[in-house]
């Protein structure tokens, strides 16, 4: 069961147990690794956040293309003033920016009034003209807006890459979590079955001890293991109960959050679905490849918008060499009226003398770009060895794994003889309950390196920067 910090506790509970796996025993409710890191992925409000990325990226992308919408411009003045009509002026203008600094113009312009200037005056019934205008020189090959375009483009390719690493971070912190309650768990079940077989040694030895078979003073030794046994176990529990909440941090339901009850545990056999789970399943390392790793992918893209960047500064430092021209007539309607000799035209020319903005412009663009391409070979040298290192603590704590579980049985083995003994009168409590400490911290240290081991396979996840499609 879960408990909301909110209202509607009934749904929140059927949605949730929805995804649950039922154990029989106990009467208890498993959450499941795989079902766990997918209910976080999904309602998790970073990992939601993480899904803005895109959408903004594409936002930013139809931002750039709209320097190239066509544009209808319009200018109308008119003045009337004592029955005189001074002037009447209307300017429309039709433009088509293209890629390499072209602008397509289409224009109407009508004026009339007496005090019309005579560079102003046209035909009655107006004047058309169609035609263009570049830049020559600065703007040619790349300008504002086609740079602002490029960089959108990046910007979105980016932000793929970007949801990947948001994703998998806060899939990372979770998978600690869980991690760590099922540690919290194991710990207070080691406690909890050791301190029933305290409870049952007590009894058996008060028993003895009232029929005359032993020393009174041994029932004193067999309460205190019962009353080290109860510490230890309600010291789990406040463990377990601290994890349980830290793992509660994870789990949402429609934005709001969710409450782990005492009832729902954990997998106590994560250890088989880890790697699947984490999709690190399959990937040894000698194939290793850091081609599509998010994190380089991200940094490329960066590097990529920053030469963009370069490539527009460098073009400032050409002159400014825009030129115009138009073709005139009044009636449009007729191709053949449109005359080369009949023109509006114009060149304008305009370069800084030292051009030091300029210069100083480029020299920052360029020391940002060998700053990312520097950021971006020490990440790849950093992966590859942080994976490599990875690989090699894994094999390390399987070893380990498998020594602490020899440890643990040959302990269990201890105790079961020395206990065969006690039965006999060849024993005593005090060898019992020490042999009982041994296994029970060799049984603790079998969690921790386990845990250490779940901890090490979540840092190959995060190293691999992975977001699992199969949540």
């Amino acid at each position: 069961m879960l408990k909301r910090n909110k209202k509607h506790t009934l749904f929140g509970i059927l949605f949730f147990l929805s995804i649950l796996c039922i154990q029989a025993q106990q009467d208890s409710i498993v959450l499941n690794f795989k079902e766990y890191l997918g209910y976080v992925k999904k309602f998790h409000p970073v990992a939601k956040q993480a899904q803005l990325t895109i959408p903004i990226g594409q936002a930013n992308l139809m931002k750039a293309r709209g320097g190239f919408d066509p544009k209808i411009e319009v200018d109308y003045e008119r003045k009337d003033f004592k029955d005189i009509e001074y002037w009447d002026r209307l300017n429309t203008t039709f433009k088509v920016p293209t890629w390499f600094g072209i602008e397509l113009k289409g224009n109407f312009e009508q004026n009339q009034g007496e005090f019309i200037s005579s560079d102003e005056s046209v035909p009655d019934d107006g004047l058309y003209s169609a035609g263009v205008s570049m830049s020559l020189a600065e703007g040619f090959w790349i300008n504002e807006r086609m740079a602002t375009l490029k960089r959108a483009k990046l910007f979105r390719e980016q932000s793929k890459a970007d949801q990947d690493l948001l994703v998998n971070e806060v899939l990372y912190k979770a998978s600690l979590a869980y991690f760590d309650w099922l540690r919290a768990y194991k710990d207070a079940m080691i406690f909890d079955d050791f301190l029933e077989n305290a409870e049952v040694r007590f009894q058996g030895v008060k028993q003895s001890a009232l029929a005359g078979d032993i020393a009174i003073i041994d029932t004193v030794e067999a309460k205190i293991a019962v009353q080290n046994r109860a510490l230890g176990l309600e010291q789990a529990k406040v463990r377990l109960m601290k994890k349980s909440l830290e793992l509660s941090n994870f789990l949402w339901i429609n934005d709001v959050p969710v409450e782990l009850e005492p009832e729902v545990i954990p997998d106590e056999n994560v250890v088989s679905e880890i790697d699947a789970t984490l999709e690190i399943m399959g990937k040894p390392l000698d194939s290793f490849t850091l081609e599509n790793h998010p994190k380089l992918r991200s940094l490329e893209f960066k590097i990529d918008g920053l030469d963009v960047d370069r490539r527009l500064k460098a073009n400032k430092l050409l002159p400014v060499l825009d030129v115009e021209y138009n073709f005139l007539t009044e009636t449009p309607d007729r191709i053949n009226s449109f005359d080369v000799g009949e023109y509006k035209g114009g060149i304008t020319f305009r370069l800084p003398l030292f051009l030091r903005k300029e210069r100083g412009d480029l020299k920052l663009a360029k020391f940002k770009l060998r700053d990312a391409r520097f950021e971006r070979d020490n990440a790849l040298v950093e992966i590859q060895n942080k994976v490599v290192a990875i690989y090699q603590e894994l094999d390390s704590y399987t070893t380990q794994n498998q020594l602490i579980a020899n440890i643990v049985r040959d302990y269990g083995t201890l105790l079961s003889a020395e206990e065969r003994k006690f039965s006999f009168g060849e024993s005593s409590l005090f060898l019992i309950n020490s042999r009982e400490s041994k296994l029970i911290d060799a049984a603790l240290k079998q969690n921790e390196v386990q845990n250490k081991f779940f901890y090490t396979k979540a840092k190959l996840f995060k190293s691999l920067a992975i977001n699992p499609e199969t949540l």
